[in-house]
């Protein structure tokens, strides 16, 4: 490995504004909050649209743990010269989130926490991993063939869609995936981790829950409030998992009501 410190890849959408840093979830990446981050931007906010690694542009590392990601989220903000910044994070980007605030807090102003706990998660991603890796380019050579191969495992089209934009252009005639997804199949296990630390952050946070959604539960509530005793949990509703895409209206609401009491 390089000793060369490795920056995450991002897109900033402006030059000026609150810093508000966003950590999408498992294999997605900062292009899937694009839409969301634009309207931030016309009301102050300098969004930080972040690749995870092993995610879209980002590095690739063997080494994938919350505690290595948010070490990447650190170096992040000594790079860009960051403080007292709000972070948005989504499923495992909230995760990674709610680590920074257990033992970086002094980087954070506040955090949003989209449609995840810190409580243990039970592997949900084997099927999704699996299709990714059948994905033979050697002979498949456009997004309608692969689409195809993965309707075979994932019939929803929804999700087919999302996992698709992980798709590029390696050359002309050839593609590949963003992900790394042999690091990401040995690691599916250390997403669902419970983040047990005897830490109590006292950071305003918002914990969002999609109405359709069983990552939080109610039986998650005295959970997220033993953690983060001035937690807000609100509900998006007629949404699932991906309650910014599913109901973004309410989603852009209710982040930029809660971030203007704060910001």
């Amino acid at each position: 490995m390089s000793s060369k410190l490795k920056i995450l890849h991002s897109k900033i959408t402006s030059d000026k504004g609150k810093e508000l840093l966003i950590l999408h979830g498992f294999l997605g990446m900062g292009d899937n909050w694009k839409t969301y981050a634009n309207v931030l931007t016309k009301i102050g906010y300098r969004v930080h649209l972040i690749d995870q690694r092993n995610h879209g542009k980002s590095f690739w590392s063997e080494e994938f743990s919350y505690s290595v990601m948010a070490e990447d989220i650190l170096n992040y903000c000594k790079f860009h010269n960051l403080e007292q910044i709000f972070i948005l994070g989504h499923s495992m980007g909230g995760k990674v989130a709610m680590e920074l605030a257990f033992n970086h807090s002094y980087l954070l102003k506040g955090l949003i926490i989209a449609d995840i706990s810190p409580r243990k998660y039970k592997p949900k991603h084997d099927l999704i991993l699996n299709g990714l890796s059948c994905l033979d380019f050697n002979k498949i050579n456009s997004r309608a063939a692969a689409d195809e191969k993965l309707s075979s495992m994932i019939p929803e089209n929804s999700l087919r869609q999302f996992l698709l934009k992980n798709l590029y252009w390696v050359e002309k005639g050839s593609l590949g995936l963003r992900v790394n997804i042999e690091v990401l199949k040995k690691a599916n296990h250390l997403i669902g981790k419970e983040l047990n630390y005897n830490v109590h952050s006292k950071l305003p946070c918002l914990f969002l829950k999609g109405e359709n959604s069983d990552y939080i539960l109610d039986s998650d509530k005295d959970i997220i409030r033993d953690y983060f005793p001035n937690a807000k949990i609100a509900k998006i509703s007629k949404a699932g998992h991906w309650l910014h895409a599913e109901n973004p209206k309410e989603f852009i609401q209710i982040t930029s009501k809660w971030l203007n009491e704060f910001g």
